[in-house]
């Protein structure tokens, strides 16, 4: 038997666990900053390319579109050839995708490419917590995911901190070929940092591959406990999204008239997720993950309804306390999509729970800026906070407690 037949998996405090999470905080940064740095340029897209804003914001939905088609499809080739492998050639193809985009000159084209470029990104989240989940010490997994979930938003915030200024200074398209330049190097530290599996097997390589595709995920839409979890990423995605999609629209717009520019630098209220996600997944294994869950959707209602007060100063108070919930709340439903999965199902369950999350990011971005546009902004923000009332109802009613403390 083999020095990997008795790994318990990556701890705290060792130069191996050091390695995999700076490898995927450096994966989270090569695909979230990709994903979004189009969010930050929307009003020059909406004006070069002639549309409205719940057009513009589809360039952002195209893309959240193509991850929830793929993360399924994503989890069934990373069981066939490998964790790493497959989130390599996810990020290598999305990063050809993100260099031709920008030379769209018609929306349609634009939408296409954000498309592709979505369908490659898909390999991240698809893999990503389940390979943390299999490598890292289970009692030490909502810790390392939270840790995961802080290399998003900095991905996200990088995305569009770059591509915003350079965007208004420049063009739109100059400011997205800078965030992918960006992404590149990003990717390239990822497969340098991160460690080969040492508690999975690819497909190929067994000689007994455990239960058929479609059975593995059956298996993850069979419990009550897992379909809540894909129900919070469904419906606090959606409005998250939503919200800095619609945002800037608002603020550059009478009574505000703010710059773009000072409206990019909002932005920067997604360190309040850098700083929940792990603070979340610590809590989590101190307190439970069913309390920091509610906990944290409690602080996204509270934050969304601060923005109803029309003072900029306010907004961006409710922006940083929404952004922290949000953050908060997907790191713990994040990592416990694959603790409560079975040990056939631990690829699919996440995947599933990435489908439900970028599925209301790709339908609730576009369909409440229809809200927004027909309705105005406090009805918008009304939107909102339902949504975030639905997923903590679910979350308290479905997620109960069990007795084992990694599963609770």
């Amino acid at each position: 038997m083999s020095a990997d037949d008795f790994f318990a998996g990556h701890i705290p405090r060792t130069r191996s666990y050091r390695r995999l999470i700076a490898g995927l905080f450096f994966a989270g940064v090569a695909t979230f900053a990709q994903l979004y740095s189009l969010q930050a340029v929307l009003p020059q897209v909406a004006v070069d390319l002639e549309v409205p804003a719940s057009t513009a914001a589809l360039t952002v939905s195209a893309a959240t579109l193509g991850i929830a088609v793929a993360v399924i499809p994503w989890s069934l080739v990373a069981d066939r050839i490998g964790r790493i492998p497959a989130m390599a050639i996810g990020i290598i193809a999305a990063t050809a995708f993100g260099l031709a985009a920008p030379l769209s000159t018609e929306i349609a084209v634009l939408l296409v490419l954000r498309l592709g470029e979505g369908l490659a990104l898909g390999a991240v989240p698809a893999v990503a917590l389940a390979y943390l989940s299999e490598e890292v010490h289970a009692r030490h997994v909502a810790a390392a995911a939270g840790s995961y979930t802080a290399g998003t938003t900095v991905g996200g915030l990088t995305g569009r901190l770059v591509a915003g200024p350079i965007g208004e200074a420049f063009d739109w398209r100059i400011g997205v070929w800078s965030v992918t330049l960006l992404c590149t190097a990003a990717a390239v530290l990822f497969l340098w940092l991160v460690p080969r599996a040492r508690r999975f097997v690819p497909g190929r390589m067994r000689a007994d591959a455990g239960p058929g595709k479609l059975a593995r995920l059956i298996r993850a839409l069979r419990s009550p406990r897992l379909l809540a979890l894909y129900a919070q990423g469904f419906l606090l995605m959606g409005a998250f999204v939503a919200v800095y999609n619609y945002l800037g629209f608002h603020l550059i717009a009478p009574p505000f008239l703010l710059p773009v520019w000072l409206v990019t630098l909002l932005f920067l209220a997604y360190l309040a997720g850098t700083v929940s996600s792990p603070w979340a997944g610590s809590l989590a294994v101190r307190h439970g993950r069913r309390i920091v869950l509610l906990g944290a959707i409690g602080l996204f209602v509270v934050g969304a309804a601060l923005m109803y007060v029309p003072s900029p100063i306010v907004i961006l108070i409710g922006l940083v306390v929404f952004t922290g919930g949000f953050f908060g709340a997907h790191a713990i439903a994040s990592s416990w999509a694959p603790v409560l999965a079975d040990a056939d199902s631990r690829a699919q369950a996440p995947s599933l729970y990435y489908f439900a999350y970028y599925a209301g990011s790709s339908l609730f971005g576009w369909a409440l800026g229809v809200v927004f546009g027909s309705a105005g902004w406090g009805w918008f923000l009304g939107a909102v906070i339902f949504m975030g009332v639905v997923a903590a109802v679910i979350a308290a009613v479905a997620l109960h407690p069990t007795r084992s403390p990694h599963r609770r």
